[in-house]
């Protein structure tokens, strides 16, 4: 397992109110957009903004989000194999469309070199597409894994265990990955992460409301038949066993939230002392076996999970942790296996958990797979044909745009010292910007892939991205790396790095659009580089500086003037209702609610700046402030299934969409004076309690 700090605008990107006085101001688009071919097309060409998903029954002092987005979310259904939809949703579609046009002309080429990168691109979706082979093969892939389990004889050999499952790409309860140190930038270090339940979160083990304690049974009988299917005995024993085991595990583990806390889960051990912290765990054969035994220091990030894994590892019979770990090995590689086995995982944790009423595809499956194990391959060609120069050229000044405004918000706070000012510009003039690709591309050369071993393929790939990870120990740090592959619809901050990355893939409508003017521009991808740049100056990302180390360069009341602000950012994001019996979590999300709101502030600020003193020109009926705020607020655009939404809700730290629009709109006085919102309306704020950090 590989821990990547990835903020922003991340692959779980999800994702009201009454209309008041009728006098207030109201954008006017025009009435021939809608009806007119040519004349849909120069919009597309100059504004950017898509007038047909408008639903102008709503006044967009009220619900500005339902008023830019309302006539698409109505009209909108969810695809049968996904749990989404939306601007983010569909920009992936197409980038996997793309990958599968590349992996299908690699694999129609004749007489590819054996060991070459073709090869291994044809031979890999191969292997995941050829499902007669897999049926043939049953557990046969894993059956080596299954024998291995059985044969351990003690509890010394079961930790050792754990550290080989986790390098195959296995279940494990404990997590070993290689990260920068966030207290020495300089270096890497190991780390070791709470790990090894099924369901999404610890709630799900406690939660006594019916929801939660159907999803338990659901789980116990989805166990029982995928030991049924694979053919393992004592199958309703067996699944009532590994439930209790990864209660006993939940119990110990830290809520979301706590993981989230950098300064809490930095916890540097001498190696010499973890039998301190855990007695019963085999520390030399598990750093042994992981081939990271020669190290001083170790990061545990959840100390009191270690101690509370021992007590389970001491009180559980070495029988059911065997029967523990067969389920690890089954259902994380179930996806790879024989169709039956690959339904019901798909009928559990997609269709039980989320709401997904379809299996996707077998081929786009088999295009994720080979993302993810070969995904800088296909990225090289990915760039060549998806992504102009000319792009990376504007996104470049885009950047550089807004890290000048950021100074100059900087400047402008009022609530800040200027000790902490110099340290803050600091740190945005190091932000590392990564555009559109590596400079760097990853090597492949020593991984084996065979067109008939799909779960080998997956386990050899695991097993390199560990051995690569081992060369970084005392090694200098690789600022080449990227933890995203160029066709990956998002974006991310990493803060012991300084970076900010934005691959290829979303650097496309509605985000960043060529052809369309500036402002919708800066209210798409403008607001998600100054989201990214946000979260250098979040509530966790704050605790580093401009090397990456984590250290306090605040003034002790700044630091209390910024607590408080969030605080009043949490207190806003608590009251938003999801549904009847679920609101947001304000101390979950508060690190994105503060990039999305510090993102659109600057984002804006800079595209003031762009204008230089001079007027927007009004294009489509509409001045540039209108259409900033447009092109905000249609990048959020997203429907989602109820399962999902409640499953992100009680994990994700990104706000639903609906909220992460009109959350930081209801905080920037420069909206309301836009679309004249005034006290009475729904999206109304008392200016004294609106938030301003950045």
């Amino acid at each position: 397992m590989k821990k990547v700090f990835v903020g922003g605008v991340c692959a779980s990107l999800i994702l009201g109110l009454s209309a008041c006085n009728s006098d207030q101001a109201e954008v006017k688009a025009p009435e021939t957009a809608k009806t007119e071919t040519a004349v849909a097309v120069q919009q597309a060409l100059t504004s950017g903004i898509d007038f047909a998903n408008f639903d102008k029954s709503v006044r967009p002092q009220d619900d500005f989000y339902a008023y830019v987005n309302g006539t698409w979310i109505k009209n909108t259904e969810i695809p049968g194999d996904r749990t989404s939809t939306g601007a983010f949703y569909d920009l992936r579609e197409k980038s996997r469309d793309d990958v599968k046009a590349i992996i299908e002309e690699v694999a129609a080429t004749p007489n590819l070199k054996a060991g070459s990168d073709e090869q291994k691109v044809a031979d890999l979706y191969r292997s995941f597409m050829d499902t007669e082979q897999l049926d043939k093969l049953g557990i046969k892939p894993i059956q080596g894994e299954l024998d291995k389990i059985a044969a351990l004889e003690n509890k010394d050999q079961l930790v050792e265990y754990f550290a080989h499952s986790q390098m195959i790409g296995g279940g494990t309860p404990l997590a070993f990955y290689i990260d920068i140190d966030s207290k020495d930038s300089s270096r890497y270090a190991t780390h070791i992460w709470q790990y090894g339940l099924s369901l999404p979160e610890k709630d799900y083990y406690f939660n006594e409301a019916e929801r939660f304690v159907n999803i338990r049974k659901a789980f116990v009988a989805h166990i029982e038949k995928m030991f049924t299917l694979a053919g393992l005995p004592n199958a309703k024993e067996s699944a009532e066993h590994i439930l209790a085991l990864e209660t006993a595990i939940a119990s110990r583990h830290w809520d979301v939230v706590e993981t989230r806390d950098s300064t809490k889960t930095y916890n540097l051990y001498q190696v010499a002392d973890l039998p301190k912290l855990a007695p019963d765990i085999n520390w030399n054969g598990y750093l042994k076996t992981l081939g990271a035994d020669k190290q001083a220091d170790i990061i545990v990030n959840q100390p009191s999970f270690i101690e509370g894994f021992n007590e389970v590892l001491q009180a559980n019979d070495l029988s059911v942790w065997k029967t523990y770990m067969t389920w690890q090995t089954l259902t994380h590689f179930a996806g790879d296996l024989s169709t039956d086995l690959d339904r019901e995982n798909f009928e559990f944790f997609s269709k039980k958990l989320n709401g997904q009423a379809e299996q996707q595809p077998r081929w786009k499956r088999g295009v994720s797979t080979v993302n993810n194990l070969l995904g800088e391959v296909v990225g090289k060609v990915y760039v060549k044909r998806h992504f102009k120069p000319e792009a990376k050229h504007r996104m470049q000044e885009l950047v550089e745009n807004l890290r000048r405004a950021y100074g100059e918000s900087i400047d402008g706070l009022e609530w800040m010292s200027p000790d902490t000012k110099v340290a803050a510009k600091d740190k945005l003039a190091k932000f590392d910007p990564k555009i559109g690709y590596p400079d760097r591309w990853e090597n492949y050369d020593k991984l084996t892939i065979k067109a008939d071993d799909l779960v080998g393929n997956s386990m050899r790939a695991s097993e390199l991205s560990h051995e690569k990870d081992l060369e970084k120990l005392g090694a200098p740090i690789r600022k080449w790396e990227w933890h995203m592959t160029p066709q990956t619809v998002n974006a991310y901050y990493n803060p012991t790095m300084n970076e900010i990355v934005f691959p290829a893939a979303i650097l496309q409508p509605p985000f960043f659009n060529m052809e369309a003017d500036d402002a919708v521009n800066y209210g798409g991808i403008g607001a998600v580089i100054g989201h990214e740049m946000g979260h250098g100056f979040d509530d966790q990302g704050a605790k580093f500086d401009g090397e990456g180390n984590m250290r306090d360069w605040w003034t002790e009341q700044d630091l209390k003037e910024f607590a408080a602000r969030g605080k009043a950012l949490v207190d806003q994001y608590n009251g938003y209702s999801v549904f009847d019996d679920l609101n947001v979590n304000g101390e979950l999300t508060l690190g994105e609610n503060i990039g999305d709101l510090s993102g659109v502030t600057i984002a804006y600020k800079a595209y003031k700046m762009s204008l230089n003193g001079k007027e927007a020109p009004v294009i489509d009926g509409l001045t540039g402030d209108e259409r900033f705020f447009i092109g905000f607020g249609q990048i959020w655009r997203a429907k989602i299934k109820e399962e999902a939404m409640r499953n992100r809700v009680a994990t994700d730290p990104h706000s639903p969409a609906k909220f992460r629009a009109l959350g930081a709109l209801s905080n920037m006085p420069e909206f309301y004076t836009t679309f004249d919102v005034k006290q009475g309306d729904a999206m109304y704020i008392e200016p004294a309690q609106r938030v301003k950090i950045w």
